[in-house]
């Protein structure tokens, strides 16, 4: 695969992203995948979908895991149901995941990621659950020749790498979205992006605004189309090549309500990202 091949999220039956005719449709060569519902999980489901995108000519490199009951309508509310943090979902998510591992294994994936949610305070016995089941999947995912990639946003990059340290595990690793380091109020996704550099091992192409400084972390910030917000993709690009990233560039845009708009928005960051891939190299 050629240096930063262009991506963009896709969904089959779940999640935010674009349907694979769109990312036919685009001829992007690389997507990440929501994991279908458990329904669609199958070996025979996956056979089906590895026709599709072989004839699409596009490649899944990561699967992406999303639960039910998880919600993004607040700072506050995504605290409270995203990811393995919730204590009264964690069981059943992790049993979940592990299923999702094996479906990505049937379409011959071998990288997992997912956001495990707002990470509790290092002290709380809770913490020291989430260590356990996070080394307790990431063994699991081992066993089917995985990474698991986190997703930032939720943490700031101090804290990320000090959970990252206490799991302790060689194949777990960062999928790095620099909007929603903006989105979350968590720190300057440039900054972040170097500190956090060494472990980066997917991206998304994501824009975003800040808040107003007073409400930065408790009220959401505001997805733009890529190019448009704070994050500054030329200088994000410049530090993927400074830390040695050669991955996709993987394009998400979340605005599934306006399929129109996202398909229109996502065909602008092509453009944008094929630019940048020239000028930069």
């Amino acid at each position: 695969m050629s240096k930063w091949p262009i991506g963009v999220f896709t969904s089959v039956d779940a999640g935010l992203g674009v349907h694979l005719e769109v990312a036919q449709e685009l001829k992007v060569p690389t997507m990440h995948l929501h994991a279908p519902h458990v329904e669609n999980r199958t070996r025979a489901a996956a056979e089906a979908f590895l026709k599709k995108a072989k004839a699409a000519g596009v490649e899944t490199t990561v699967v992406f895991s999303g639960f039910e009951g998880e919600t993004y309508e607040s700072i506050q509310r995504t605290a409270e149901t995203v990811g393995l943090v919730p204590e009264a979902t964690r069981a059943a998510r992790a049993a979940e995941f592990r299923g999702i591992s094996d479906f990505a294994t049937y379409i011959g994936c071998s990288v997992v990621a997912l956001h495990i949610g707002f990470v509790p305070d290092s002290s709380t016995a809770s913490y020291r659950n989430l260590i356990e089941t996070t080394r307790s999947l990431l063994d699991h995912v081992k066993m089917n020749g995985q990474n698991l990639h986190l997703e930032t946003g939720q943490e700031s990059a101090d804290h990320l790498l000090h959970f990252i340290a206490d799991v302790g595990r060689d194949n777990l690793f960062i999928n790095f979205d620099p909007a929603n380091m903006i989105l979350y109020g968590t720190g300057n996704p440039i900054e972040a992006l170097k500190q956090v550099g060494h472990l980066v091992r997917s991206i998304h192409c994501k824009d975003a605004k800040w808040a107003a400084p007073a409400v930065r972390g408790k009220e959401w910030g505001c997805e733009t189309p890529l190019g448009e917000g704070d994050v500054g993709m030329e200088t994000f690009l410049r530090t993927l090549k400074e830390i040695g990233y050669t991955g996709p560039l993987t394009i998400e845009r979340e605005i599934p309500q306006d399929p129109v708009r996202q398909k229109a928005d996502i065909g602008k960051a092509v453009k944008l990202l094929e630019d940048l891939r020239a000028k930069i190299g």
